[in-house]
């Protein structure tokens, strides 16, 4: 009996999509939690670190009373990255995203169980003793080594190992912001490297379940509450096109900057183990100007869409902050680049809106951050949905759309890679992030072969001698 060949769908989907299901619902669970405990922990470092107590309670480095001491905390947390990183898994250092592409392109998306662990301490030391990060990055990378070890644990496939990748690390950017769109529309944008049901139903599953599981245990609502935008006017959209071609440019010099002091600090005569300890004397003294500037900041970035900075704080935060990411990040020190990427793109738009006067300075603030954030990891549905689902503010989504479309087209035109795979194109890979279709599967064999109406006549045979 011949075999009945496969009718042809809308999609390539197999039973495959159950099993990836199941596994993405258990590892969106367990992101979650890895996400909780990496803030927790943060938590207790940042308590150590600048308050010397022991304690798990929420508290930011901006209220600390150590003075001029306050520029140690960084300096011994970043030495204390260098070792870790030295004689731990070299792995650790940047912000996690470029390694879990690179693991998916050359690696098979297999990652060492030995990253799993010291990423996320690394992290939580960095952020917790001032580092100017955030903990996405961490928590990103953290998920994706989990959901690669549990696939390399049951054996499977390396396609499986990317899509259950991609799903732990967007289960632990859902956990992490309370944003599940958005996650899901980052994987796509950034890492899978497909639009498929295989790869989009168990990255949707795993962030979905990630983000009920924060509810669950931190509570419901948007991340960052902010006075909703009713009516978009005229003015504004003239704005959120001006805020959009200056939030790229931004953009663009942060991206630029971060790999010339990368590669300033490569011609220094010492081991790369203490580069980051010369980075956080940079980050102390930054400290000491603006305390906000200091870890995660994610009651900077409420109070600047609340509008409840002056002037001169702003300016000051957008300053050292801007300076001391690029130096603590280029240096190779651990942390993420939502957060900062936020507080840069929120100063940036908020600062206009004050000196201007204008009626929304917290939507100005907002689009700023959908500028910066689209400009620089090039990734422009994210950039509209995130600010929406950490703020639920639905009526700035135009204004969003036409900023982070301008965003990202002009840093595209400007600067051929991205913050996010600049790195791996240094280390000899291309990356195409363009989703193309294949010209032959639109048309009909017989619209592109045909018989030719003359033919050569067949040579006369000749009888074997």
């Amino acid at each position: 009996m011949t075999a009945q060949p496969r009718q042809t769908g809308d999609f390539t989907t197999s039973s495959q999509i159950i099993r990836l299901s199941i596994a993405a619902l258990f590892i969106g669970i367990t992101c979650a939690f890895i996400a909780i405990v990496l803030l927790k922990m943060i938590d207790f470092f940042t308590n150590l670190f600048f308050y010397q107590r022991l304690s798990l309670a929420y508290i930011t480095p901006t209220h600390n009373h150590l003075h001029a001491w306050g520029i140690l905390p960084p300096i011994i947390g970043a030495l204390i990255i260098g070792l870790m990183a030295r004689y731990g898994s070299q792995k650790i250092r940047g912000h996690g995203i470029p390694e879990a592409i690179e693991a998916m392109l050359i690696n098979k998306s297999q990652i060492n169980a030995r990253v799993a662990f010291f990423k996320p301490l690394s992290s939580a030391i960095s952020i917790g003793s001032g580092g100017p990060f955030g903990a996405e990055g961490p928590i990103i990378m953290t998920g994706g080594s989990f959901g690669s070890l549990f696939a390399q644990f049951f054996n499977m496939s390396s396609i499986e190992r990317r899509i259950l990748l991609v799903a732990g690390a967007a289960g632990g950017m859902s956990a992490t912001f309370a944003a599940p769109v958005s996650s899901v529309l980052f994987a796509v944008e950034l890492l899978i490297f497909e639009f498929k049901p295989r790869s989009l139903v168990p990255i949707a599953i795993a962030s979905a379940v990630a983000d009920a599981t924060r509810m669950v245990c931190l509570g419901p609502g948007p991340l960052f509450p902010m006075t909703p935008l009713f009516h978009v006017t005229a003015p504004l959209l003239g704005a959120a096109t001006v805020i959009g071609l200056s939030g790229s440019l931004l953009a663009v010099l942060l991206t630029w900057a971060i790999y010339r002091v990368e590669d300033t600090f490569r011609r220094f005569p010492i081991h790369w183990m203490w580069w980051p300890a010369l980075g956080g004397i940079v980050v102390g003294i930054g400290g000491l100007i603006s305390p906000r500037a200091l870890g995660v900041g994610y009651g900077s970035i409420f109070a600047i869409l609340n509008v409840r900075l002056t002037v001169y704080t702003i300016v000051a935060l957008l300053i050292v902050k801007t300076i001391i990411w690029v130096v603590g990040l280029g240096s190779g020190t651990s942390g993420g680049i939502l957060a900062p990427i936020l507080i840069i793109g929120g100063s940036f738009g908020g600062l206009g809106g004050e000196l201007l006067h204008v009626a929304h300075p917290g939507v100005w603030a907002l689009l700023g951050m959908s500028a910066i954030f689209s400009g620089v990891t090039r990734t422009p549905f994210t950039s509209v949905v995130f600010p929406l689902e950490l703020t639920h503010n639905l009526g700035a989504l135009l204004p969003l759309l036409v900023t982070a479309s301008i965003a990202t087209g002009l840093s595209s035109l400007i600067l051929p890679r991205s913050i996010l795979t600049e790195k791996i194109a240094r280390r000899g890979l291309h990356l195409t992030r363009e989703y193309n279709t294949d010209p032959l599967q639109m048309h009909y064999c017989r619209e592109i072969a045909w018989i030719p109406e003359q033919s050569l006549p067949a040579p006369p045979c000749r009888p074997l001698r």
